[in-house]
């Protein structure tokens, strides 16, 4: 029987694998930045089915290369299914461009009152409705309010590195010629160049 790739040859043709671990990071940041929404993928804990809802990222901090912050309903589902289960999976997509980003990570539920006032604004309060007791009122010491820390193990994105028309005329170029089309490249954080990341921006600050 013969084998499969392991890669398919779409992916051989768009990784990139010239860029340094430092500017992998940094585009990824700047990435991250323009991105509003993501969806996390968690596991019910009640079916073992995987689940994903739509959740609001803190931009990563310098020394974090890779590793988001959200701020959660402490008393949602969600929390029976990451103390079960703390795998997720994170997918962002920038709809004017294409490109995309999936981190597998760990999640953390923080209930630390001085982080949470640190990363709380305004906005926040949308979310929690004052229930007018003087104590779950959307504000950052609401005991609803907790964060949920996702340390990144890997991370896949993509990276446009043209323009669209650009893009578009190698996509039709190589349909005409049979070729495999130049899309936006594909970069890889291992968990391995995440750990190192980490020790080497938190020796810098």
């Amino acid at each position: 029987m013969t084998s499969l790739p392991k890669q398919s040859p779409s992916y051989e043709k768009n990784v990139d694998l010239k860029v340094s671990t430092d500017k992998k990071v940094e585009d990824l940041h700047k990435l991250i930045e323009n991105i509003k929404l993501c969806m996390m993928t968690t596991r019910c804990s009640d079916t073992g089915k995987l689940v994903s809802r739509a959740m609001v990222p803190h931009i990563p901090a310098n020394h974090l290369p890779a590793d988001l912050w959200f701020f959660t309903n402490t008393s949602t589902h969600k929390m029976d299914e990451l103390k079960q289960d703390p795998n997720v999976n994170l997918g962002l997509y920038k709809l004017s461009t294409g490109e995309w980003i999936s981190v597998s990570g760990t999640a953390e539920l923080i209930n630390d009152h001085a982080k949470i006032t640190e990363l709380y604004t305004p906005d926040i309060k949308t979310w929690f409705s004052d229930l007018e007791d003087g104590v779950h009122n959307g504000e950052a010491g609401d005991p609803r309010i907790g964060i949920i820390y996702v340390k990144a193990d890997t991370v896949h994105y993509s990276l446009k590195d043209v323009t669209t028309p650009v893009q578009v005329w190698r996509i039709v170029k190589d349909a005409v010629t049979g070729q495999l089309p130049k899309v936006p490249a594909e970069r890889e954080l291992s968990s391995e160049e995440l750990q190192t990341s980490r020790s080497t921006k938190k020796l810098e600050e």
